[in-house]
This record gives C-alpha cells, structure tokens and sequence, in this order.
C-alpha cells in the first residue's frame, strides 16, 4: 500500500518551467521573461548590507516595502498586499475565494498559473479563447460571468502572446460585471507597454472597490532571484491573502532589494527604453524571416510558425545551437514560439540561430 493524495493535487498540471540544455558553447536563455540587466547597483548594496541580519526572521508585514509602494503609487499602506512573487498572491486570491461550486474566469492561452487556481481548491475554470490577435476579448469574458462567479484575471500584457488593452477598456468592461466579482488585472509586464503610462490603470482602484492590480519585481527590476510581488486593492482584499499563506513569505533580502529597487523610477525608464528598442530589432528581424508576431506590448514576442513548420523541430534546432526559448504547446498554443528580449548580442544570436533552425527543415 503507498501512501495516497487528494484528487485535487492530482488534478493540478505541472507548471511549464524553461528547460536547460547541456550545451558546451555560451547559453543564451530566452525563455523566462527576465530582463538581461542586473539590479541597480543600490540594490545589490542594499542586499548585502542586510546579509549580517540573516539569523532574524524578516518582518512579517513588510512595513518598509509596503510603505514605499504606497508612496510610490499613491495608495494608502492599508491596500498594499505583498508576496513571494506574485504567483503567491494569485493561490492566495484563490484560497481566500474560490470554493467547490465557485468559478473563476480567465482568457486563454494566459499564465501558466491560472490553472491551478480552480485545480488547487475545486472551483470550476471558465476559459474564453483570444480573439485573431491574441488579446482579451473583454465581451467574451463578460458573458462567462454567472452568480457563481468569484474572480476574473485579465492579464494585461497577456503572457505569452504580449497583447495589451487600453485601461479604458478594462475600465468599461469592470463597469458593466456583477460586484462580487473580484477582477485581477494581471500587470507583471505593464512597465513594458507603450500603450499609455502604467500608472493610468491606478484609476481602476478609485473607480471600481473590485479591482486589485497584480505586480512583480521580478521582470523590469531585474529580481526573478529573490521573488517579489504585490497587489493594490481593497484591504479586505490585502487582510484575507495574508490570512492564509504562511507567515514570512518574503524573505528578508527580498523585502530590502524591492524597497530600494522601486526608488530608482529612472533606472526603470531607461530599461524599458532600451527592451522596446531590442523589441523592434527583434520584430523587424522575424519579419524579414516571414515570420508573424503579435503587437508586443511587453519584454517578450510571440511568433507564429506557421502551418508548413513543426514546432517541436524548430524549438530543438535553437536549442541544439545554445539559444533556449519557450514553445508554445506547453503554453496552450502549439505552432508558436516565445522570445524573451536579450541584449543586442543575445537578440543577434538568436535571430542567426533561428536561420539555421528554420533551414534544418
């Protein structure tokens, strides 16, 4: 007899980490959505002067961080809820809201996460398919929405076909929803989008009581190695994800680096300009190679094959040249791929290796 779990662990999908290969030559990873800069050179400062602090435990509110969130946006401290990246804050929503009899509604193909979240607790997933152009179709969505309806994710850039919605229609399409529906507008990339000032979608929160806005640290600010993420909203949103994740969730290096890296608002502008200049050299290159992407809005493109190319063949011919990128089957759309944007060094290789790939069929 072995030991037996429930039916809901077995019915959670195995997360679609990046692979690795071991490729003798220089790697280049283009598949997780980092940033290919390092943090600012305060926050590397900042970590280290905290590494003789390790023996105590990290404060359990993070006061300081949440402090200079609400500064920086201009929110009371009482809405800010912080977590271990926001993918914590995302099993918490589901946690705090979603029950047997419960549904939550998202597009897809979106992140990988969002599965989970019915898996995990036993709500039922309604997913809505994009529209042509990869992005949300808002209408779509707002016809899923029943009384059993607890929470909509509307990623925005959508991972991984990096489309974005204006906030005007984020704010018509919150307006015309039920409530008691919880809308988590998904912002992990919104730093990239230059669509409009990402704080323009700061006006949801005065507008609409049921509408949290999800964001990270890990992509613009450079810190996927310390996990970082966090949520503005309502409070009683903030006060029910804190009830049931674990106390200390964010460590005490994270919680130092994030709250000196949101300081360096310039240093966040002059990343952004240079991943949008990366973002046209690279989309100007696919378009020479016959390849389609969508109106990329974040730190990465999403390109399709096309019918009369295998996926799994391309995908292996970069790897087998040391460039690693994402497929797209294991991200709900076969016949893609998805580019995270390097340095001009690493875009270059990947466009030269991506020759090759093709030429290999």
């Amino acid at each position: 007899m072995s030991i037996e779990f429930t039916r809901r662990v077995e019915a959670i999908p195995v997360y679609p980490a990046a692979e690795s290969y071991g490729y003798e030559g220089e790697l280049t990873k283009l598949a997780s959505n980092e940033t290919p800069y390092p943090p600012h050179p305060a926050v590397l400062e900042a970590v280290q002067g905290a590494l003789g602090t390790l023996n105590r435990y990290p404060d359990p509110t993070a006061a300081v961080l949440r402090r200079r969130l609400a500064d920086r946006h201009g929110v009371p401290q009482a809405k800010v809820a912080v977590g271990n990246g926001s993918c914590e804050i995302l099993l918490a929503a589901a946690q705090a809201m979603l029950e047997p009899g419960a549904e939550i509604v998202y597009a897809w193909p979106s992140f990988s996460m969002y599965p989970h979240l019915a898996a995990m607790t036993g709500a039922r997933a309604v997913t809505v398919p994009l529209d042509a152009a990869g992005a949300h179709d808002l209408d779509a969505l707002a016809r899923e929405v029943t009384v059993a309806t607890r929470i909509v994710l509307v990623c925005n850039p959508n991972n991984p076909t990096a489309t974005a919605l204006a906030v005007e229609e984020i704010d018509a399409f919150v307006a015309a929803l039920p409530r008691h529906v919880l809308v988590i507008v998904d912002e992990a990339y919104v730093e990239f989008s230059v669509l409009q000032d990402p704080d323009e979608s700061l006006r949801l929160l005065d507008r609409h009581p049921n509408v949290v806005l999800l964001r990270t640290f890990s992509k613009v600010y450079g810190l996927c190695g310390l996990r970082a993420g966090y949520a503005l909203g309502p409070e009683s949103f903030r006060l029910a994800v804190d009830r049931v994740r674990q106390p200390f969730s964010v460590n005490a290096l994270a919680q130092t680096a994030a709250a000196e890296a949101v300081r360096h608002q310039d240093e966040v502008e002059r990343r952004v300009e240079r991943i949008v200049i990366e973002r046209l050299h690279v989309q100007d290159g696919l378009a020479e190679r016959g390849l389609a992407v969508t109106d990329s809005q974040a730190n990465f493109s999403w390109v399709a094959l096309g019918e009369d190319r295998d996926e799994e063949a391309v995908y292996a011919g970069l790897a087998r040249r040391g460039v690693i990128v994402r497929g797209g089957g294991a991200l709900g759309a076969p016949g893609h791929l998805r580019v995270t944007y390097g340095t001009r060094a690493e875009n270059d290789r990947f466009l030269t290796a991506l020759d090759g790939a093709l030429g290999d069929g």
